[in-house]
């Protein structure tokens, strides 16, 4: 018997999708592939933290970043760790889709044996030279070899780490860090490749987009809803860490292209836009509104507002996506997060104060040079390290 072409493929993906980056995404996008409907279940936060530590983000968070992704048809929202036949049932899902890694429970137990055991369960390739491993070490390590800028710009980095970043995932022999290698055909696959049809109204918007979160997707959400097509264009790496400093931006240009790519929200990208919103770029892209958050707007590097033009015509709106989320806080919440597991560490290798169940003073010691690291790479979040 011939198989039914008309019915519909449904297919089930699932995982933490904590810090959601372009490389969850390009796995969603083959997963979408290889069927019809794509369902994506997230754990919630007591089940990840039962199997492999507290998250970074909420699951609210997690939830939100997954629906913005465009190859994503529905969330489910706090799904079992272990991917069951009952769950792909529960859902008419015909197989279940993960990448080519291992996930393992807190026993040791493959994720998803139930399923291949079964035959419902295919592999996609995972996108080389990004994980969220690596984003972390990119910030705990301080290297600024991500974005070079000139013609060492497409050089591997050659600078020296420390142990923070050498783990499993590490990539690059230098740095600790994987290194992305971009294609246009990576492009091609994230991009709609639609124009705008003649009567629809262009919105455009322009910055940095580093770490896309959830701030960014709210206010994309925001600005997408003040027209029919919205342009995104996004700065280079040498004017974001004009503007920004310290070490950012932390993820460079090609990857930041993927990453807003893959937002439901948006029609088309401007790879290495402008600074200032010219009148030349308006016409070009017969752009109707621009559009800027609640961001404070800095100024160009000669001092003028990047939004004289759109301004003067009429065409400028602030909008208040009513997230306050930003990159920094980010960062923050990173290092946070990662001086609470040392801390741990410390105390299981610098030994707990027996009387006062607290750090001994050998321990206090390391967390604090770990501290120290941190705010010489950010020194602008500095402050927002607390020690209380």
């Amino acid at each position: 018997m011939s198989e039914d072409k008309s019915r519909t493929v449904r297919v089930w993906c699932d995982g933490c999708y904590d810090m959601v980056h372009f490389g969850h995404a390009n796995s969603l996008r083959q997963a979408k592939a290889l069927g019809d409907y794509l369902i994506v279940g997230i754990h919630n936060d007591n089940e990840i933290t039962k199997h492999k530590g507290p998250p970074v983000f909420t699951e609210e968070e997690r939830y939100k970043m997954v629906r913005g992704i465009k190859w994503v048809d529905e969330v489910v929202e706090g799904v079992p760790y272990v991917t069951s036949l009952e769950t792909l049932d529960k859902y008419h899902c015909d197989f279940c889709v993960h990448g080519d890694d291992i996930t393992m429970t807190a026993d040791g137990v493959d994720t998803y044996h139930l399923v291949k055991a079964a035959g419902r369960y295919k592999e996609v390739q995972r996108t080389a030279g990004v994980s969220t491993t690596d984003l972390v070490g990119r910030m705990l390590l301080m290297t600024r070899q991500h974005f070079r800028q000139g013609p060492l710009e497409y050089d591997v980095g050659h600078e020296g780490s420390s142990q923070l970043g050498l783990d499993s995932d590490a990539r690059s022999p230098y740095t600790g860090c994987s290194q992305f290698l971009p294609t246009t055909q990576e492009i091609i696959q994230f991009s709609d490749g639609k124009p705008p049809k003649p009567n629809d109204r262009i919105i455009y918007v322009a910055g940095a987009f580093d770490l896309f979160h959830v701030g960014h997707l709210d206010f994309l959400e925001k600005a997408r809803a003040e027209g029919d097509y919205l342009i995104l264009g996004l700065h280079t790496d040498p004017i974001v860490n004009r503007y920004k400093g310290s070490n950012y931006p932390i993820m460079n240009l090609h990857e930041r292209v993927l990453s807003v790519l893959a937002c439901k929200y948006v029609s088309e990208v401007v790879i290495g836009a402008p600074y200032a919103v010219s009148q030349n770029l308006m016409e070009h892209f017969k752009v109707d509104m621009v559009c800027h958050g609640q961001t404070p707007i800095q100024p160009d590097a000669d001092g003028s507002d990047p939004y004289t033009e759109p301004k003067r015509q009429g065409k400028f709106k602030l909008l208040n996506s009513e997230n306050t989320m930003t990159t920094e806080k980010i960062v923050n919440r990173i290092i946070n997060h990662r001086l609470a597991v040392r801390g741990i560490h410390a105390c299981f290798n610098l030994g707990m104060d027996p009387q006062r169940g607290t750090l001994s003073h050998v321990a206090q010691q390391e967390c604090f040079k770990i501290k120290k690291h941190f705010v010489m790479a950010f020194p602008v979040t500095s402050w927002l390290v607390r020690d209380d």
